[in-house]
């Protein structure tokens, strides 16, 4: 059994692996189910007597997520990532539970032993990042599906009062450590619980890829850390890779974004984040353009750079966007997509929609390998790609989003911008491209608006 735990951990570092290139992230998912499969399939291998109940729960929870999953929208993955979440820190809280109440039948202690000090210290470590993964997460997805406000909610003396909880939070698990009494524990994951909505709430929406990036690595070390106290391998081994992938993948978020770490984490630390959203000192007129026109301008460009946003996924226009590229290289137009490395709601969001819509990967750049190319490109087309390409991030020292690195779509001769309306972006400002002498305007759905597009180029 030791062996194939082994093999579990190995097909889990391959998965990672796999999904860091766009073009081995379907073969990297495929080992990661398979380690997961084995991991799970692990405790019955060995033989031990688990109860049918055990057998049933994981065949229904594992039913109920595959139809999840086969039935969500792309553009709710973000939002289902951050639910998923919630249940790994509420997972962990209930482990943690049961430990307290029955340690002698997880072997940790027996029923006259008290449970050594280190099993203590991080059973309550888990349970309390799991809490806070659990609230947080909630917020998110909340954040996220448009229940709750995108806006930041900040009020005099946040930072104090989760200073505060956090100490409170501190001293009760040190209480509970040294004491053993289960008091303490309960009083302490309340508090995380509470926390968790402290954190996140005051996050803006520019900033929620981040976000489900954290949650996703405070679920790993909720997981890591009740797996110590079970002395579970695959847990710690899990919990470590998602963890520490999950923090890897904020700070790039972070780089990508010009913010700090703890300026997302702790919800606008400094004044940039806080800075008003209310106006970007983006003003003047705005050209709109029909589809015809834009057929026209496009069919007699040399080259285009198309910058897919959360507009594109919304409506769904990845396939109209395959068939506008193989027209467009019918005529001989060389055609890029550039992808910046916040676009959408997470990590990959529009990778995984192009990748869907079977657009080659060759055909797909990062900001830094095509940022040099708008400047002697004919025509850029922009869908509903609003903040990560606003020109005020490099120009206007009050916006909130100043110092974030930016597609430079403004340097193409010709920017096509389609939206549905002017209204401002995830952020909360509006987008000085549009205002811009050498941009035009495609007001609608971005699918109907592609497929006239389309039309006008084929007729």
């Amino acid at each position: 059994m030791t062996i194939l735990g082994l093999v579990a951990a190995v097909l889990f570092i391959i998965a990672l692996r796999g999904l860091s290139s766009a073009s081995t992230s379907l073969l990297g998912n495929r080992f990661g189910m398979l380690g997961m499969g084995l991991a799970v399939a692990l405790p019955f291998l060995a033989g031990d007597e688990l109860p049918w109940a055990v057998a049933a729960t994981i065949a229904v929870g594992g039913t109920i997520g595959f139809f999840i999953a086969k039935k969500i929208d792309m553009t709710a993955l973000p939002q289902l990532l951050a639910a998923f979440h919630s249940l790994v820190g509420l997972a962990a809280v209930f482990i943690a539970g049961a430990i307290c109440a029955t340690p002698e039948a997880f072997c940790v202690a027996t029923v006259a032993d008290r449970i050594p000090l280190a099993n203590a210290i991080e059973m309550s470590l888990g349970a309390a990042i799991g809490a806070i993964t659990f609230s947080g997460s909630l917020v998110a997805f909340g954040k996220l599906q448009g229940i709750l406000s995108g806006k930041p909610l900040r009020y005099p003396g946040q930072h104090k009062v989760n200073l505060f909880v956090a100490l409170a939070i501190a001293a009760l698990i040190a209480a509970f450590v040294y004491r053993q009494s289960v008091e303490y524990l309960v009083f302490a994951v309340l508090l995380a619980f509470l926390i968790g909505f402290f954190l996140i709430m005051p996050v803006g929406g520019a900033d929620m890829p981040v976000i489900v990036s954290m949650l996703n690595s405070y679920s790993g070390w909720a997981t890591a850390g009740i797996g110590f106290t079970l002395e579970n391998e695959m847990l710690i081994i899990v919990g470590a890779l998602v963890g520490t992938s999950g923090a890897i993948l904020s700070n790039i978020m972070c780089k990508g974004m010009n913010r700090s770490l703890p300026n997302v984490v702790f919800g606008g630390l400094s004044g940039n984040n806080a800075a008003s959203t209310a106006q970007s000192g983006a003003h003047g007129n705005v050209k709109l353009c029909s589809a015809e026109d834009a057929g026209f301008i496009i069919k007699n460009a040399s080259s285009v750079i198309i910058v897919p946003g959360y507009g594109m996924a919304v409506a769904q226009a990845q396939h109209v966007l395959k068939e506008l590229t193989d027209a467009l290289r019918a005529e001989g137009i060389s055609v890029k997509y550039a992808i910046h490395p916040v676009a959408g709601r997470m990590p990959g969001h529009m990778n995984v929609l192009l990748a869907e819509a079977n657009i080659p990967y060759e055909d797909v750049f990062e900001l830094d390998d095509i940022n040099h190319e708008f400047g002697s490109t004919d025509v850029a087309i922009v869908i509903g790609a609003n903040d990560i390409t606003n020109p005020a991030a490099k120009d206007d020292p009050n916006s909130p989003i100043y110092g974030m690195p930016v597609l430079d779509v403004e340097k193409a001769k010709t920017v096509l911008f389609v939206k549905r309306s002017l209204g401002a972006g995830y952020a909360g400002i509006e987008n000085a491209l549009f205002f811009r002498d050498n941009t035009m305007m495609l007001l609608g759905d971005a699918k109907k608006v592609c497929e006239n597009v389309l039309k006008a180029i084929k007729g």
